[in-house]
């Protein structure tokens, strides 16, 4: 007999339920925009650097130099040093990338917590003779040049199979525990095929947290013994153990999950001053969401994907509203699956590619303090994510770059400024970077602190 889509999903949700998956109806509902952050900011976006390839990450390596480094998407490594952009890259691995879909290249450069003293840091990128998997390489800074990395000095750190070439996350980053959090996408094409998401014998589709300072004979990392998914040997009882305890036993779980059921985390961000992680996730046809894990989190937390979309159930069933236009319908029978997102937005009129700024952490702009600043990729609009007074999130639009802007991606500067990066690339195909328009770097001013003489965004702060 043959079963419904409605009646199929709940029979996979019901299983998936039994399997120790959390169900979110307690959460709270996930912020729109529309809100309203506290004291009234006002941004503008002035430009620190252009004629870029498709940049794609800033980072600082805070050591007091005050430069910003800045990924490029065929394979750079690019240094801006007292407002200045240096013509010779800091690191050239354009051989090894592969970066022909706008998805796959060098995602993104991580700094070593303790950077000053070691000279090491880390990228992330799609290796083209591993077929675009994912690498995360160290590197080692050259001795007496602090602006070249020296390429000898690579070692491979982790090797992310990547079965198809979109979806593969990219951000690296370095938590408060000095410990290397990966963003690892569902493996691609649509819809979560592989269903990775909820997988938790592949590494696909996770935030994963490794230790770079440790290796082991098979692997160029540890495992922090405080991941939630370590599998210890042990005896098997049938009986007398609760079905709660049993809904957490998961033999085949990959150590380096942090937390599950994410589909694209091109970005990701910690609060420097709180230590809150937030995970900028890519959605499917209809939301984009932002997740937040309060510092001190144990992590194995699921998020919902490939069942949840935001709030809303996936697949998601559009029905024609009175007006005639097409909109989601979320049926009631539906449970919800996982820990719901902060916040979230629609693909209707707002964007279609969540793009995590940063925390504001810096003391230039004290209105923007505490602020987590979130763009999209296809509207060039740009948000405030805070709580209010009350503790309720609220999400405010604050610049509409609805304009050739398009923001790929940003980063914060070692005083805490935060850098937003944006590129011109159309979506699929063959994609040179070097035929597009340039891109450039853009830093987030508070408006009534425009330096004079800076070059702005097209579009003023609202």
């Amino acid at each position: 007999m043959k079963r419904g889509i409605a009646s199929v999903h709940k029979l996979i949700l019901a299983l998936a339920l039994g399997a120790g998956m959390s169900a979110s109806a307690a959460d709270p509902k996930p912020v729109q925009p529309g809100g309203k952050l506290p004291g009234n900011p006002k941004i503008v976006l002035v430009k620190v650097a252009d004629g870029l390839a498709e940049p794609t990450h800033v980072d600082a390596p805070k050591d007091g130099s005050g430069r910003i480094f800045v990924c490029e998407r065929p394979g750079l490594v690019r240094v801006i040093k007292n407002g200045k952009l240096l013509k010779k890259p800091f690191l050239d691995i354009r051989q090894v990338t592969v970066s022909s879909f706008l998805e796959q290249g060098l995602y993104d450069i991580a700094f070593h917590p303790k950077y000053k003293e070691n000279g090491l840091f880390y990228v992330h990128y799609s290796d083209m003779w591993f077929n675009g998997d994912g690498m995360i390489v160290e590197y080692k800074v050259k001795k007496g040049k602090p602006d070249e990395a020296d390429p000898d000095s690579a070692r491979v750190v982790m090797q992310l199979h990547r079965p198809y070439c979109n979806h593969n996350g990219g951000e690296i980053t370095f938590g408060p525990d000095g410990y290397l959090y990966i963003g690892s996408g569902d493996g691609g094409w649509e819809g979560d095929v592989l269903n990775a998401g909820q997988d938790l014998s592949t590494t696909l589709g996770k935030v994963l947290r490794i230790d770079v300072n440790t290796r082991t004979p098979e692997k160029g990392y540890g495992i922090p013994k405080d991941n939630p998914f370590i599998n210890l040997p042990q005896l098997m009882t049938l009986f007398g153990v609760s079905e709660e305890a049993f809904s957490k036993i998961a033999p085949k779980a990959q150590p380096e999950i942090w937390s599950y059921g994410i589909r694209n985390p091109w970005t990701m961000s910690f609060d420097r001053k709180t230590g809150d992680l937030y995970v900028f996730d890519v959605g499917q046809n209809h939301w984009e969401e932002i997740d937040f894990e309060p510092a001190g989190s144990k992590g194995g937390i699921n998020y919902g994907w490939k069942f949840m979309c935001g709030s809303h159930p996936f697949p998601q069933k559009v029905v024609k509203g009175p007006d005639g236009k097409e909109r989601g319908e979320d049926p009631a029978e539906y449970p919800l699956v996982g820990k719901l997102p902060i916040a979230e937005y629609s693909h209707v009129d707002q964007g279609n590619c969540v793009v995590g700024v940063g925390v504001y952490r810096g003391t230039e702009y004290p209105s923007l303090d505490g602020i987590c600043f979130v763009s999209d990729w296809g509207s060039g609009k740009i948000w405030g994510l805070q709580r209010d007074a009350a503790g309720a999130w609220q999400m405010e639009e604050l610049l509409d770059l609805d304009t050739p802007l398009r923001p790929t991606g940003g980063g914060e500067g070692e005083d805490g400024s935060l850098y937003l990066c944006n590129g011109t690339a159309g979506y699929g195909g063959k994609v040179d970077p070097y035929q597009e328009a340039p891109g450039a770097i853009w830093k987030i001013v508070s408006a009534d602190k425009v330096p004079a003489g800076a070059v702005t965004a097209p579009l003023q702060a609202k």
